[in-house]
C-alpha cells in the first residue's frame, strides 16, 4: 500500500558520500607547530565555513603561549579558567609563562567537592569572574572546562584560548556546547576557541582512561555517519560528504593504530588528538554536530543525566559513547538484512496507526522516562518529535521504497568485532556494567535513545515502522 509520496527514487550519493573517496582535507604543520588545513573540497548544498582558528599540536608549546597570543592580537588582560587538577597539570605553567611576559591574568579555579560539571553554576561562576577590562578567556582543561568557557565566550563576546590537558573528547574545536540545565543535557551555541594549544607532553600525562574516552568518542562517528545518511534518505537532510569523510578518516586511523595510543606514546597521542580535533572541526565547517554525534551520544547523555540525578558520578563521556556504540551496533547490522515488505500490507499499516501513542501518552512517557524537569525541557526543545500520522506514514513509506539504499549504507560499517577488539586492546570498558549502568537504566536508555532529540536515527526508523520492540528484545540487555 504505497501512496504517491512513497514513489521516490533512492537518493543518489556520490562516491565521496559513500565513504569511498580520498580525504576531503589534508593537514600539515608550519615551523611554529601550527596545524594547517588544505582547502576544503566539497560540492554539497550546505554552507561551508573555513575554520580560521590557530591550532597548535607539538611539544614545548606552553612557554610559547605568550607569543602565540600576541600573533593573534587578542590583548594582554585575560581570565584563566581551570580546576585544581588542571591547574597542576598545565594551569600554573601557563599562568607563569603569561605573567612573566607582562600579561595581566586573573584566575578562576573551579573548586568542587565532587566532579566538575558544565552546569549553570559553573557557567555563572566564570561569567561573574570576568572584569570589565578582561579581553579574552583562557581555558585549561578538557571537556567540561572547555565547554563552560566556550559558552561564556559566546555569551560575553570575548575570544577564548584553549590549553588542552587530555585527548579525551572532540570538543576542543567545536562550536556547540553540551551543558547541564537543571539536570537536563542541552546543546547551546558556543564560540570555538580562536587558539587551541595541545602540547603532546602534557596530553601524554593524562590517565589511560582519558585516552580510552577519546577513542570511544571517535569510534561513535561510524554510527553518526550512518544515521546522517539515513536522515538524508528519509527526511531529505543534506549530507556533507566532506564532513562525513573527515570524521570517518579520523575513526579509521584509530582502528589502525591502537598500540601507540594504548602506550600513550607521542605518536599515539598525536594520532588521537588529531582525530579528535579534525572530527570537531566538522562542527565549525557545517555549523552542527551531525557528523560527530547521533543516537550513541543520546544514550550516553541519558546515562550521564540519570546518574547525576541519583547523585552518582557519571563515567567519562567518551567511554559511554564507546559502550553505547557497541550496544546498538547489532541493530545496525541486523537491519542490513531486514525485509520491509510488511510495510506494503494495509493491515500492518492500520495496526501501526492503532498502536501510535497519542500526544498525552507520549508526554506521559517522556516525563516518566526523563523526569519532569528534563522531560519538559526536551519536549519544549523538540516539538517536531510529536509526529502527525501523515508524517509518520510518509517516513514509513520512504523507508520501504528506499530500503536498498539504507542497507547499502549500513554495509559500509566496520564489523562490531573489529570495534570491540580495538577497545579491548586499549583496556577500555565494553559493557554498561563496567560504567556503573545497572540493568534497569540500561533497558530504559535503549528505548530513550530515540527521544533525546528530533535528529533522525535508525532507532526512530525502527520505532516508526513498529520494529523497535522486536530489535530490543533480541539485544543482550534483558
Amino acid at each position: 500500500m504505497m501512496t504517491a509520496s512513497a514513489q521516490l527514487h533512492p537518493p543518489q550519493f556520490t562516491d565521496h558520500q559513500k565513504g569511498e573517496s580520498p580525504m576531503a582535507i589534508a593537514i600539515r604543520y608550519d615551523a611554529d607547530q601550527r596545524l594547517c588545513l588544505s582547502e576544503l573540497n566539497c560540492t554539497c548544498q550546505l554552507d561551508h565555513q573555513t575554520p580560521t582558528q590557530d591550532v597548535y599540536v607539538g611539544t614545548g608549546l606552553i612557554d610559547q603561549i605568550p607569543d602565540i597570543i600576541r600573533r593573534r592580537g587578542l590583548g594582554s588582560r585575560a581570565l584563566l579558567i581551570c580546576d585544581p587538577t588542571t591547574y597542576e597539570v598545565a594551569g600554573s605553567q601557563t599562568l607563569a609563562a603569561l605573567r612573566s611576559a607582562n600579561f595581566q591574568i586573573d584566575l578562576c579555579r573551579l573548586e568542587r567537592s565532587g566532579s566538575l560539571e558544565p552546569d549553570e553554576r559553573a557557567v555563572g561562576e566564570v561569567a561573574l569572574s570576568i572584569r570589565p577590562e578582561t579581553e579574552f578567556l583562557i581555558s585549561v582543561g578538557s571537556g567540561s572546562i572547555t565547554d563552560i568557557t566556550r559558552s561564556v565566550s559566546y555569551l560575553t563576546g570575548r575570544p577564548q584560548v584553549c590549553v588542552g590537558t587530555a585527548p579525551s573528547m572532540d570538543g576542543y574545536t567545536s562550536a556547540i556546547c553540551p551543558l547541564l540545565l537543571r539536570g537536563a543535557k542541552i546543546h547551546r551555541k558556543g564560540d570555538c576557541p580562536e587558539i587551541i594549544v595541545c602540547d603532546l607532553d602534557i596530553l601524554r600525562t593524562a590517565p589511560l582512561e582519558m585516552f580510552q574516552s577519546g577513542v570511544g568518542d571517535v569510534l561513535g562517528k561510524y554510527i553518526a555517519k550512518a544515521d546522517w545518511v539515513i536522515g538524508g534518505i528519509i527526511n531529505d537532510e543534506i549530507y556533507c560528504p566532506a564532513s562525513g569523510s573527515i570524521a570517518l578518516d579520523a575513526a579509521n586511523k584509530l582502528l589502525e593504530n591502537p598500540e601507540p595510543i594504548r602506550e600513550r606514546a607521542r605518536e599515539g597521542t598525536r594520532i588521537l588528538i588529531e582525530a579528535l580535533l579534525l572530527a570537531g572541526l566538522t562542527v565549525m565547517i557545517i555549523g552542527h554536530t551531525r557528523a560527530v554525534a547521533s543516537v550513541e551520544h543520546n544514550i550516553a547523555h541519558y546515562w550521564e543525566m540519570m546518574q547525576l540525578a541519583r547523585g552518582v558520578k557519571p563515567p567519562a563521556h567518551g567511554a559511554s559513547v564507546g559502550v553505547a556504540s557497541l550496544l546498538i551496533w547489532p541493530m545496525f547490522e541486523r537491519f542490513r538484512t531486514q525485509n520491509l515488505s510488511m510495510l506494503g500490507d494495509l493491515a500492518y499499516i492500520e495496526a501501526l496507526r492503532a498502536n501510535r501513542l497519542t500526544r498525552p501518552e507520549r508526554e506521559a512517557w517522556m516525563l516518566r522516562a526523563f523526569g519532569e524537569s528534563i522531560g519538559t525541557t526536551f519536549m519544549a526543545e523538540n516539538p517536531e518529535d510529536f509526529l502527525t500520522w501523515e508524517e509518520q506514514l510518509r517516513r514509513v513509506e520512504r523507508a520501504a521504497s528506499n530500503q536498498l539504499a539504507i542497507r547499502e549504507e549500513l554495509a559500509r560499517l566496520p564489523s562490531i568485532d573489529r570495534i570491540r577488539n580495538v577497545m579491548l586492546k586499549l583496556g577500555a570498558p565494553t559493557t554498561a556494567r563496567e560504567l556503573g549502568v545497572d540493568s534497569d537504566l540500561l533497558k530504559l536508555s535503549m528505548r530513550c535513545g530515540k527521544d533525546y532529540r528530533s535528529r533522525y536515527t535508525l532507532l526512530k526508523l525502527l520505532d516508526e515502522t513498529g520494529l523497535l520492540d522486536d530489535y530490543l528484545r533480541d539485544l543482550p540487555i534483558n
